[in-house]
């Protein structure tokens, strides 16, 4: 009883104030709780049986029945895109078939699902590596429910969340991803239309807003492994683990697009890990909390930026690479000092290891950062335990992910 009932407050915490596609909130208050979740996740370790101290997988991973469930992940997002419900509301959907035709998808596959226009929460009846001919065009309100099966997309392009809202993207292998384009590709029932050449992204986020990105692996794409551009915003990017790869996440179209000015990303307890070169993530202009991230590996730096964006690292694990001019997390991309020094980067409680040293600007305490507070007077101790099972996950029916 008193676990079941400890699992309910949590619950309750981390679902208050839930409205359906609801506007995006103020990034300081959101990030405030953040940290609620966190330490209320960390003060139930000795009693959650399966307890890790990351609020996310402490809502859904300690539940056996959590295939009879599967809808509940929607109530375990936080910050910016916590309110993202994807399919909730909607159908179960059954991919049972791997094929893809861009124009004419059939029923069972992958893009049919994708692409209605009623809610839906979509999983996959077996193993199976999806091979798309062109991008995969989402329409709003979609799950991407991958626990249960191991399902890569993988070796054609990938995925495009564009123009669209309330999309959760779960428990996947998403890598090798190719340009497409060129062609024509189906975004709903009723319409499809000429594609240009794509950029080959693992996730391409182009205008879109309450997006929730968990529990995936990616590695080895054309460009990005997850971008999020022109106005897109109200996103967390969480428990991935990112391999093998270049420019990592962009997030900002350009120093001139100003509209990302209102950019909100939640990038917390990913595991950044071997072949990683850079842009973990690379940011302009807006908001982004950088919170209890594993950084294993960078080639070049780990979290950069331009056009003054608010970067807030905390509780985060850095550890730099054995050469020497390699060693600090953050790079202030083409811009003199005389400029990047009053934009507001602040690294608190963050782990520093092997040389690593993050480099601060603008005013420590400024308004930016006003109510957002740390996470304990350790915050940097419980990374390992978080990140551990970052990536997609071998769930099975009937027991604990």
């Amino acid at each position: 009883m008193a676990i079941t009932l400890i699992l309910l407050i949590l619950l309750i915490i981390l679902t208050s104030g839930f409205t359906h596609s609801s506007p995006v909130q103020d990034p300081e208050l959101v990030v405030q709780q953040v940290h609620d979740n966190i330490t209320s996740s960390r003060r139930n370790l000795a009693t959650l049986s399966c307890g890790t101290g990351n609020p996310i997988d402490d809502c859904w991973r300690c539940n056996p029945d959590w295939e009879k469930n599967r809808k509940q992940l929607a109530n375990c997002a936080i910050g910016f895109g916590r309110r993202a419900i994807g399919g909730r509301d909607g159908k179960i959907y059954v991919v049972t078939d791997s094929g893809d035709d861009a124009v004419n998808p059939k029923p069972g596959t992958l893009r049919y699902g994708v692409i209605q226009s009623e809610p839906l929460w979509i999983i996959f009846a077996r193993d199976m590596v999806i091979k798309l001919k062109q991008e995969l065009i989402m329409n709003s309100f979609k799950t991407i429910d991958g626990r249960g099966s191991s399902v890569h997309v993988a070796g054609g392009p990938c995925i495009t969340i564009q123009y669209v809202t309330n999309i959760i993207i779960h428990g996947i292998n998403i890598h090798d991803c190719k340009q497409g384009g060129n062609a024509y590709v189906r975004d709903t029932p009723q319409h499809y239309g000429w594609r240009t050449l794509s950029d080959g992204d693992g996730v391409s986020i182009f205008g879109g807003s309450h997006i929730w990105i968990d529990h995936c692996s990616l590695s080895n794409c054309n460009d990005g492994l997850i971008d999020a551009i022109h106005g897109s915003t109200a996103i967390t990017i969480s428990n991935n683990y990112m391999t093998h790869h270049d420019k990592v996440m962009l997030l900002g179209h350009s120093d001139t697009y100003t509209q990302d000015k209102n950019m909100q990303v939640t990038i917390a307890f990913n595991h950044f890990g071997e072949g990683l070169v850079q842009r973990m993530p690379r940011c302009r202009h807006g908001y982004f909390h950088v919170v209890n991230n594993d950084y294993t590996h960078w080639q070049m730096y780990a979290i950069g930026g331009s056009a003054a964006p608010t970067i807030n690292s905390q509780g985060n694990r850095f550890v730099a690479p054995d050469n020497t001019l390699r060693k600090e997390v953050t790079k202030h991309e083409s811009t003199p000092q005389s400029v990047w020094k009053n934009w507001n980067w602040r690294s608190e409680g963050d782990l520093m290891l092997n040389g690593a040293f993050f480099t601060r600007s603008g005013a420590g305490a400024s308004p930016s950062y006003a109510k957002a507070s740390s996470l304990s007077a350790r915050p940097s101790s419980l990374v390992g335990s978080m990140t551990m099972g970052s990536g997609a996950l071998r769930c099975r029916k009937g027991t604990r992910c």
